[in-house]
């Protein structure tokens, strides 16, 4: 019997996930959570062969989970509804099992289940050709400065924050916009966004 512990923070979908999977002759789900935190904890009280989880999730990102899960015994699956090369190439290095998108047929999950059990890695096609799109071209401190940027924070707010100069910041902002080629602050958080990039 294959062991699962599921986490999702919409729990209508939770609950379906549990029932869909507890009607496989072969699965039983043996504990749910609606955050980062309580998954981490359920896998190592209750070690179980799959970890399902969302990516989005309070308390503790499903990629922070599966970071922190890398050297357990259990297998990590993504299942997500962000398509996103920095989540998927974050999820990778993790070593997740799978990465599945939740407009998949509802019969995939449990053969991808099955598949994972059996030692492969499944992940939706959409993203293998992202994996190799270019990685995150900005430093950690630009990295810092854009996502203070992100959260709607001024210049000399972020200056505060970072405990840098006014004079630094703007060299920060002008080095982003540059390397992620375009012209001004909203358009280098979209990108930052869409991308995945973002803590």
């Amino acid at each position: 019997m294959i062991r699962i512990v599921i986490a999702e923070d919409q729990k209508m979908l939770l609950g379906a996930l549990a029932a869909l999977l507890d009607l496989e002759d072969d699965m039983t789900v043996v504990g749910s959570a609606n955050n980062g935190e309580d998954v981490v904890s359920l896998v190592h009280e209750n070690q179980p062969d799959v970890c399902i989880m969302d990516i989005e999730m309070p308390l503790k990102s499903g990629l922070d989970a599966a970071e922190e899960l890398k050297h357990a015994e259990c297998k990590c699956m993504i299942l997500t509804t962000f398509a996103r090369s920095g989540y998927f190439q974050r999820a990778v290095k993790a070593g997740v099992h799978a990465y599945m998108l939740k407009d998949s047929p509802s019969e995939e999950l449990a053969s991808a289940i099955r598949s994972v059990m059996g030692g492969r890695r499944i992940y939706a096609p959409e993203l293998v050709d992202e994996f190799y799109s270019p990685q995150n071209p900005l430093t950690d401190r630009e990295n810092d400065v854009l996502e203070l940027m992100a959260e709607g924070n001024s210049t000399k707010e972020i200056a505060e924050q970072l405990y840098l100069t006014n004079g630094t910041v703007r060299n920060y902002i002008s080095s982003i916009l540059e390397k992620l080629e375009v012209s001004n602050r909203i358009e280098a958080i979209k990108v930052f966004k869409e991308k995945g990039w973002s803590k």
